[in-house]
């Protein structure tokens, strides 16, 4: 073990902590590191004290590991390798995660494409403007407003948040969140109305010519066509569809009328089966009003963290590439897992059940979880704490380093030494050294290439769900829970609903879709909007109800294009 002391959060949230690990054993926030500035989130605490996979099994029986790596090697050579599928989730986001795609790419499985999490956002913005990077982290600092827009800014962005918090806020969400509470104007939106709320805004912000003519004039194209889209429906008839009203929106314009201002935004906007053009929207609104290009201020999303480094482990091959999604599980002789959870957080759980029952199912992780239950081989990759690696953010430029800072147990791998004994065993090339991929992370800096054009939205086909609810279904939404990360850390396995709902604390209901339903346990809570079935992410039984389709841009899910009815059960 080397003397040195950092420690990249491994965990899938924005702020991409660093910490350190002390002489007398204890692990604190690092101050060199600007985001993190000497403190840990309760997410770190809740990762440190995680129980750890530590011994391999197959079919339940404890094994070595060298006997488990065995039974892979075995079965991946006794298997046709186009029957065989890589999934890896977001359990860990360091660099070094992404080795065993590359042996698997050799091999021949089939990869996945998409995302179960941001890939619709991400081609709206991208349509717009090329990239989906986030603008440098000073110019949030430096913003005179921040609008939060489907995120709840201070329980996902605890650092970042804690950087702008004496900031003017604007919240525009269906939950009453905690940076809600701390907002000067707080729009209590519909969901799947937000592509109406920019079209709205943008109407008003040209009505007082308060449009940014100069960016429009210098880098816009089709402006005149995305303002036309707004003329296309009277004014007032966006307060019954969105449900903010119209003077909630002249007090918005006001507000942020000379001032910079940051668009903080979130995934909930893009959960949609046209999540990319409601995203498309948001950031054509965001440049009419010229955020881009200026010294403070722009739009933040979940950005390319990759972007503008040499992917060093990509192989260009021919495999099949399946959409995430709509992945059937039943389909393959053997599905090796990576860091991920589908039982918890893929969509339409009674599917994803029911398809690892058939293939052999291999699970490379740290923790035991719900997958595991269907495994037939398990592996335990080594404990970050124990691996070097870096954590490139989605939420800002700056990164984090990862050194050896504890004994690594025997008994597990890292991913980059999985890899190599896979890539021997088949007698393929083997990884570049491991001390030289992490010194390109550490000492690359990319190069982000500003956009030239902005390509506004120019035409409009969304189907919205209002058109189908009744007075007897609610929306579904979901978002993140302080205390857990998805389905990492503490569970929480109720639906929280309006007290105007009729049912009552404690109450047991049966919840159903068009796709599937489930029992859960009633929680009143009045930052819920009336109507919808709120529920955290990482809920056991939440994903029985969500759609396994893709949205029409980008092969991802859509959980949330969804109404659902709810009785006692």
């Amino acid at each position: 073990m080397n003397s040195n002391n950092k420690v990249a959060c491994p965990l899938d949230c924005y702020d991409a902590c660093q910490a350190e690990k002390l002489q007398d054993g204890t692990i604190k926030g690092s101050k060199e590191h600007k985001t993190t500035d000497g403190k840990l989130c309760v997410k770190f605490a809740n990762l440190l004290k995680e129980e750890k996979l530590e011994k391999s099994y197959f079919q339940n029986e404890e094994i070595s590991l060298e006997t488990g790596l065995s039974i892979l090697v075995d079965k991946l050579k006794n298997t046709t390798p186009s029957k065989t599928l890589f999934y890896k989730g977001s359990g860990n986001l360091g660099v070094m995660q992404s080795a065993p795609k590359k042996f698997f790419s050799l091999y021949g499985s089939s990869l996945t494409r998409g995302s179960l999490c941001d890939g619709g956002g991400g081609v709206g913005i991208e349509q717009g403007r090329q990239n989906v990077v986030n603008p440098p982290l000073e110019k949030l600092i430096n913003a005179d407003v921040i609008v939060v827009w489907g995120r709840n800014f201070s329980v996902t962005s605890p650092h970042l948040y804690n950087l702008v918090k004496d900031k003017t806020f604007v919240t525009i969400d269906p939950i009453c969140t905690p940076i809600a509470k701390k907002s000067k104007i707080h729009m209590q939106i519909n969901p799947k109305t937000d592509y109406e709320l920019a079209l709205l805004f943008t109407r008003f912000v040209n009505m007082q010519d308060l449009e940014d003519k100069d960016f429009i004039e210098e880098y816009g194209n089709n402006a005149d066509w995305f303002f036309d889209i707004t003329r296309n429906r009277p004014v007032v008839s966006y307060e019954a569809t969105t449900g903010v009203p119209l003077s909630q929106v002249n007090d918005f314009i006001d507000l942020i009328e000379n001032k910079s201002v940051a668009f903080v935004i979130g995934l909930g906007v893009q959960k949609y089966f046209e999540g990319a053009s409601i995203m498309r929207c948001i950031d054509s609104f965001a440049a009419y009003i010229g955020v881009h290009k200026k010294d403070a201020g722009g739009v933040w999303y979940l950005s390319n963290s990759s972007y503008g480094y040499e992917k060093q482990f990509e192989v260009k091959g021919t495999n099949k590439k399946v959409s995430i999604p709509k992945i059937d599980f039943n389909s393959y002789e053997l599905v090796f897992i990576q860091g991920a959870n589908p039982v918890i957080s893929h969509p339409n759980t009674k599917k994803v059940i029911e398809g690892l029952k058939n293939p052999f199912v291999v699970y490379f992780g740290t923790t035991y979880n719900d997958t595991c239950e269907y495994a037939d081989l398990i592996i335990p990759s080594s404990s970050f704490l124990s691996k070097k690696d870096v954590r490139l953010s989605y939420g800002h430029e700056l990164k984090a380093i990862s050194e050896v800072v504890e004994e690594k147990n025997p008994q597990t791998i890292s991913e980059y030494e999985l890899t190599n004994y896979l890539l021997e065993k088949f007698s393929f090339e083997k990884l570049k050294d491991e001390d030289e991929i992490i010194s390109y992370y550490i000492n690359h800096k990319p190069k982000v290439e500003e956009f030239e054009t902005f390509e506004f939205l120019d035409e409009l086909d969304i189907e919205p769900l209002y058109k189908e609810k009744t007075s007897e279904n609610f929306y579904l939404i979901t978002a993140k829970n302080k205390n857990s990360l998805n389905s990492q850390f503490a569970n929480d396995d109720f639906v929280y609903l309006h007290s105007s709902s009729n049912f009552k604390e404690e109450d047991e209901v049966l919840i159903s879709s068009k796709y599937g339903s489930a029992k859960f346990i009633v929680k009143i809570d009045d930052n819920i909007k009336d109507n919808c079935a709120f529920f955290y992410a990482g809920n056991k039984n939440v994903n029985y109800l969500t759609p396994n389709d893709e949205d029409e841009s980008s092969f991802s899910a859509m959980y949330q294009e969804v109404l659902v009815e709810i009785e006692l059960s």
